[in-house]
């Protein structure tokens, strides 16, 4: 199985190790095409491609071969939510995963999105469980 996994980038990077957490625990179920997400050492600035159209190409084509597509949604992000839109115009199976905060809440865009799979989480367990879920 393909896995794309979103999180926020240039959005910024406050959830960086959730996504590191995630990615390693994604990875039982098959390639994470998007493992940079979760590099701990990536900053808000992004990646060294050789430009943002390379990044683009790069992600799209990723995106289009991935079996489905889990983004941690907690930080808000204008490329995951790009990426989201894409992957539900492609039908692609979207799980969207959201640690509960009392002072933020998540974008109506995504919660009130019913061919999405939203689910609040309060641990990484929490977070396991829900992926075990969806990919099952």
């Amino acid at each position: 199985m393909k896995i794309y996994f979103a999180g926020s980038i240039r959005g910024g990077r406050n959830d960086k190790e959730l996504y590191f957490k995630i990615i390693d625990y994604l990875r039982k179920y098959g390639q994470v095409l998007t493992e940079h997400i979760g590099d701990l050492d990536l900053t808000e600035t992004g990646e060294d491609g050789p430009n943002d159209e390379w990044i683009y190409k790069r992600d799209m084509t990723w995106l289009m071969e991935a079996n489905v597509l889990i983004a941690e949604v907690s930080t808000p992000s204008l490329g995951v939510g790009y990426e989201i839109a894409y992957a539900e115009k492609f039908n692609k199976k979207i799980l969207c995963l959201y640690h509960e905060q009392t002072d933020k809440r998540l974008s109506a865009m995504i919660s009130g999105n019913y061919s999405l799979k939203v689910k609040k989480y309060k641990s990484i367990e929490d977070a396991k469980k829900y992926i075990d879920d969806f990919l099952r």
